[in-house]
């Protein structure tokens, strides 16, 4: 399993991926996010899936890219164009192969940058098919692999307008949710940041890098459970 975050706020783009990958009973650590250099700039790819179908993809599409000509004078999108078709026809090669072992053709990819086209940092999810949406002012957020246990604290209080250094506050907690409820999910995580001054900033977090965080906010939501006013609206089921 995998727990891949991707914000876009008006500050600009906020990245997370887990590193725990599972096979059978073993577990170990494994990247799931690359950087891509295209023309001028860097592009962040995250992953949810076959780690077969990943490595193949990104190498076609790292073969793909070095085809291009005149890369600066293009969108995120173009870039994302030249990805899917990397996937459909790692899709081509490699589909029926795998439905023969039962294995599902599954690679669910958040892509994230600013090339020069662009106007500001751009977001796409890109499904296992080759289409894709943009992660917008209206959906600032998109999660791949274990999608439902970090969901409440991005629905709740994630905006737009959220600033970065919130953004990264609810990112972590999104993913140390997870991390409590799923063995699939966890350390170490990347953690990227992008601001509209087209300037990447990345830096891996280990368990005891962030342990003070995760006890105070553990120690803090114990107090709030405590102190949560219920006016005795609960009254009747704790007292005779």
């Amino acid at each position: 399993m995998t727990y891949c975050l991707g914000i876009r706020v008006r500050d600009g783009l906020m990245c997370l991926a887990d590193g725990r990958l599972t096979s059978g009973m073993q577990s170990h650590s494994a990247g799931k996010v690359s950087m891509h250099h295209f023309g001028d700039n860097d592009i962040c790819i995250m992953t949810s899936g076959l780690r077969s179908i990943r490595d193949k993809t990104l190498a076609y599409f790292d073969d793909l890219c070095e085809e291009v000509e005149n890369k600066n004078d293009l969108k995120l999108r173009h870039a994302i164009n030249i990805y899917t078709q990397a996937l459909r026809q790692v899709g081509v090669e490699d589909r029926e192969a795998l439905q023969r072992s039962n294995l599902h053709f599954d690679l669910h990819t958040l892509i994230s940058g600013q090339l020069n086209g662009d106007d500001e940092p751009m977001m796409y999810l890109v499904y296992p098919e080759g289409n894709w949406i943009e992660i917008n002012e209206r959906t600032p957020y998109m999660t791949i692999g274990a999608t439902s246990y970090g969901k409440p604290f991005l629905d709740r209080a994630l905006r737009y307008d959220t600033t970065m250094d919130t953004v990264i506050k609810i990112a972590y907690l999104s993913f140390d949710s997870t991390r409590i409820s799923t063995v699939d999910v966890g350390y170490p995580i990347d953690m990227l940041t992008y601001t509209k001054e087209h300037n990447w900033r990345h830096a891996v977090y280990e368990y005891d890098d962030l342990a003070p965080l995760y006890n105070w906010w553990n120690e803090h939501l114990s107090d709030l459970i405590a102190y949560l006013p219920d006016k005795n609206i609960f009254k009747s089921l704790v007292e005779d």
